[in-house]
């Protein structure tokens, strides 16, 4: 049986990385396509030996690319988040990092046209609604990828690509505080659940028994560390009206300490079931949210706490991240109205992937 092929670009976005392609070449039944995108990374096993992915969480990504029928939007972006030993795919949430790529692959795939030294892509990420606004560098028309931004995480330099995130509170939950109250008790423990960009639980670091300074590595061994914070994340998302999330990477998690290299805090983001080796775009959105609105977990961190808009210097296992929050907190209501962040991607390879006929025979 002839195996399919379809066409891709693999880019390097933040600091994911993972396969891009149009959504009108791959099958519109979700069965039909998780069957597709799993064979595409090689899901079920650890190096992910038969795929393309990377045998990590942040490496087994996919982006999704079509033209918008939205009256904003220029493209929509639909995410993958595929598993790496287990053939599994989950289409809750989206992903910021993987969205940095969305613009300069938009405007390869001849999606958007290139308007100038500066061009604008309006994305609209299906997932969660969330809108976005992307500047990417494309002089002469054309895509630059080299340049002088650096971001902590990444080795070397590359073009800048500035991001406004709009519309990024209720991502899934469509509201700030899924359970309607800032703070919850669950299992002993103090934790928040807010869905900015994405739905999170979020507590300190010295409730869970670590000091938030971890290196990724260190706090993946820690086997303790993960089954309480699973346990606390199962019934963190029941409360949160997400239902049985045993088998979703929604709510993600997060902890956070008080800063320790001059930022505005320390956090450690998981992806829920390893240590994130950077941070999320879309959680260092929620951790800046819970940092900023008073009444949560995180009250006292931030000392004065930043008027609006906010610029938040969050410091993870690799370096640091830094986002803007523009927000408003009158008569007791607390509201993101929108999030910036600076950010790099790059082209790696383009041609085509194929998938076994046995999984896919394109009609």
């Amino acid at each position: 049986m002839m195996q399919t092929s379809t066409p891709f670009i693999f880019m390097r976005g933040g600091s994911s990385r993972g396969p891009y392609l149009k959504r009108s070449d791959l099958p519109e039944n979700l069965d039909d396509l998780s069957n597709v995108l799993t064979s595409i990374v090689g899901a079920g096993h650890p190096f992910n030996i038969d795929g393309i992915g990377g045998g990590t969480a942040v490496t087994t990504k996919i982006a999704m690319l079509s033209k918008s029928d939205n009256d904003w939007a220029d493209v929509d972006y639909f995410f993958a988040q595929v598993g790496v030993e287990e053939k599994l795919v989950d289409y809750k949430p989206s992903c910021g990092n993987i969205l940095v790529g969305v613009g300069p692959a938009a405007i390869e795939m001849g999606l958007v046209e290139p308007t100038g030294d500066v061009t604008e892509v309006r994305i609209r990420a299906v997932n969660t609604g969330m809108l976005v606004s992307e500047l990417v560098q494309t002089p002469g028309g054309v895509v630059q990828y080299d340049g002088n931004a650096a971001i902590d995480g990444v080795p070397g330099t590359a073009a800048p690509i500035q991001l406004r995130f709009m519309k990024v509170e209720g991502s899934l939950t469509g509201v700030l505080f899924p359970t309607g109250s800032r703070t919850e008790v669950i299992n002993g423990v103090t934790v928040s659940c807010m869905d900015v960009a994405m739905p999170m639980v979020i507590g300190l670091a010295s409730d869970f028994g670590i000091t938030g300074y971890e290196s990724a590595a260190d706090l993946d061994a820690n086997k303790d560390l993960f089954a309480k914070m699973e346990a606390v994340r199962l019934i963190a998302g029941e409360r949160m009206g997400l239902g049985d999330v045993t088998k979703s990477v929604t709510p993600k998690f997060g902890l956070l300490a008080p800063s320790k290299g001059g930022g505005s805090a320390c956090v450690r983001y998981f992806m829920p079931w390893k240590c994130h080796p950077t941070l999320a775009v879309t959680g260092s959105q929620c951790l800046a949210a819970c940092l900023l609105a008073p009444g949560t977990v995180a009250e006292g961190l931030l000392k004065p706490r930043p008027g609006a808009p906010a610029d938040l210097k969050l410091e993870h296992p690799m370096g640091m991240m830094e986002v803007v929050i523009d927000y408003k907190d009158e008569n007791g209501h607390f509201e993101v109205t929108s999030a910036g962040l600076l950010r790099t991607a790059r082209k790696l390879a383009t041609g085509e992937v194929f998938i076994p006929g046995s999984v896919w025979q394109r009609n």
